[in-house]
């Protein structure tokens, strides 16, 4: 029995190289809810709040997804394998759902009750380096998966492609709100871009729920 591998990795090699992409993910992404948490202080952007929720979220599923990787090795059981890897999944699909739950709230509220101006750009700049950097470990994940199938390594993939999106609207409405805070195209931008987000993580998150293939 001491012998015996774990299927779900193919070889020492392709795990170390998995665990490791797992680790720095989450360490990178680590001072994201701390920093954007401070630039919220700084400004009234309905973005910048939904974005410093989601960081936060998002950071608890990428730690989960991490220590599912390094627990499953240990076992050999396909049951506890199995379980572990729904674990991870669900995590994900969790993080999404409430990320997009976040955005969607304060995206209504601050529809009706916009408050232009405040100091955003520490936010863009955050925004802005963690789009490079999700954008990065999605592509990433992807050449790992190549590799062979992995379900924890999907599963991080589905949320940094989320990221990603995310990402993008963020830096945009931020833009706009640094340049141009009176426009009343900022309004709409920082408002329903987040309901737009929202809906897309919300739906991502419906799409990826693990379901049991147990009878």
């Amino acid at each position: 029995m001491t012998g015996e591998r774990n299927p779900s990795a193919p070889n020492p090699a392709d795990h170390r190289r998995s665990e490791r992409t797992l680790l720095v993910s989450w360490l990178l992404s680590s001072p994201g809810p701390i920093v954007t948490g401070i630039a919220v202080a700084m400004s009234s952007s309905a973005t910048q709040i939904a974005d410093a929720i989601r960081r936060t979220v998002e950071l608890a599923a990428l730690i989960t997804g991490w220590w599912v990787f390094r627990r499953r090795q240990r076992t050999a059981s396909q049951e506890n394998i199995a379980r572990l890897e729904r674990r991870a999944e669900l995590t994900v699909a969790v993080a999404m759902g409430l990320s997009g739950l976040a955005m969607l709230t304060i995206g209504i509220i601050r529809f009706f009750r916009y408050e232009p101006g405040g100091n955003v750009i520490v936010g863009l700049i955050v925004a802005t380096l963690g789009l490079g950097l999700n954008a990065f470990f999605w592509a990433r994940y992807g050449s790992i998966l190549r590799q062979g199938p992995d379900a924890v390594i999907a599963g991080q993939l589905r949320l940094y492609r989320a990221k990603s999106f995310v990402d993008v609207v963020v830096v945009l409405a931020l833009l706009l709100v640094a340049t141009v805070p009176e426009l009343p195209l900022t309004h709409y931008v920082d408002t329903l871009g987040s309901v737009l987000v929202a809906g897309y993580l919300i739906q991502q998150a419906f799409r990826h729920v693990p379901r049991r293939t147990d009878g």
